[in-house]
């Protein structure tokens, strides 16, 4: 899974069958401190996301498990909105950054 925000949407007429009805969002991935990596990704729309909402992105055959992509040819999809990312580096007590 990774961080990504939303900055944007693809319009598509010609597609698989099995797309309809899905929306496809363009989503910037982000580093664990909400930061952007300048790298880009298209993801099935899953939860209702929104213009500059920070989302959860899973790819490749998780991408393919949500209730609006299942068994469909996917290979990114937005399994959530996220709220809030909490990074605790407190480093006296043996967590993340060491």
């Amino acid at each position: 899974m990774k961080l990504g925000r939303v900055c944007g949407t693809v319009v598509y007429t010609r597609k698989d069958e099995r797309l309809a009805g899905l929306k496809l969002l363009i989503v910037e991935e982000l580093t664990i401190e909400s930061k952007p990596t300048g790298a880009f990704v298209v993801a099935v729309d899953a939860v209702g996301a929104g213009a500059a909402e920070t989302v959860l992105l899973v790819a490749g055959s998780s991408a393919r498990l949500t209730e609006r992509t299942l068994n469909k040819p996917v290979d990114a999809a937005i399994a959530a909105i996220v709220d809030e990312v909490v990074l605790d580096r407190d480093r006296d007590r043996g967590r993340c950054g060491q």
